[in-house]
């Protein structure tokens, strides 16, 4: 597979189905980090929040991830809770319903985490 230049690249590469469910999440991410620097690092696409800091996302075989997502406050964790795959991972199958509002309020408190900081 030929790594994608742009992150609109990467999505496009998918095949029907998970390539909908990628578009939904990309549009989520932007509408929430409006302005952000958009990049493809470590081969995934990338919505930063600073220099070093963002949210990365990925297409996989039966699910799209998001990248990292640490401890949130207990109530947005427990709302996530159900998705974490691991400490910093949270993993959406594209045979459930996408919480696309639940993806975009936790990127927009990641952003807002890492401006405080």
């Amino acid at each position: 597979m030929v790594q994608a230049a742009t992150v609109d690249d990467y999505v496009a590469g998918f095949p029907d189905g998970p390539r909908q469910v990628l578009e939904q999440v990309c549009a989520t991410l932007r509408a929430a980090l409006p302005g952000a620097e958009e990049k493809i690092r470590y081969g995934m696409p990338a919505l930063m929040f600073a220099d070093r800091y963002g949210i990365h996302f990925a297409g996989w075989k039966k699910h799209v991830g998001l990248y990292p997502v640490g401890a949130l406050d207990p109530e947005l964790e427990a709302q996530i809770a159900p998705y974490r795959a691991s400490k910093d991972t949270v993993q959406f199958f594209y045979d459930q319903p996408v919480p696309y509002e639940l993806i975009g309020r936790v990127a927009a408190v990641l952003a807002e985490r890492h401006r405080a900081t």
